[in-house]
């Protein structure tokens, strides 16, 4: 599901998640202009990147506390293992987790499609979370926080 867009990216959660709602969530950052890495982006988009990646994890621990999810951290990962090109996923890590634990590295299977097979059936975060997560980002987008960047 969408949740923001930006002049060079787009904030989505996906409806495979890595992370299990209950686990914490996951979003995903894709720039909109296909590039292999950050090497790749001009200062612009680098700025612009670092912001969104600040206000979608601010957002994302808030909300999803206040929705009953207890997350202790947000981990960010540039990973491009499974999609050769630039994204960066927001893992939220909660402190009940049951399939990933908290405290321990994320433990994703080394391919797509064994993810697919063992844990392809993760829920994902719900219209409400992202609604609420859109209300956020867009508020703290508008903070002076965010707002001078």
């Amino acid at each position: 599901m969408h949740i923001l867009e930006s002049s060079h990216f787009d904030i989505i959660t996906p409806e495979q998640p890595h992370v299990a709602r209950g686990d914490g969530g996951h979003l995903i950052i894709n720039p909109k202009v296909a590039v292999a890495d950050r090497t790749q982006l001009d200062r612009e988009q680098a700025i612009e990147l670092m912001k969104l990646t600040m206000v979608a994890g601010e957002a994302m621990a808030r909300v999803m506390n206040q929705r009953g999810v207890d997350i202790g951290r947000i981990n960010y990962q540039d990973n491009g293992n499974w999609r050769h090109e630039l994204h960066v996923h927001l893992y939220g890590r909660a402190r009940g987790a049951t399939l990933q634990p908290w405290g321990q590295p994320l433990a994703l299977p080394p391919t797509a499609a064994a993810f697919k097979a063992t844990m392809g059936n993760l829920e994902p975060l719900n219209s409400g979370d992202v609604a609420a997560l859109k209300q956020e980002m867009q508020r703290l987008l508008a903070s002076e926080k965010y707002w001078t960047f």
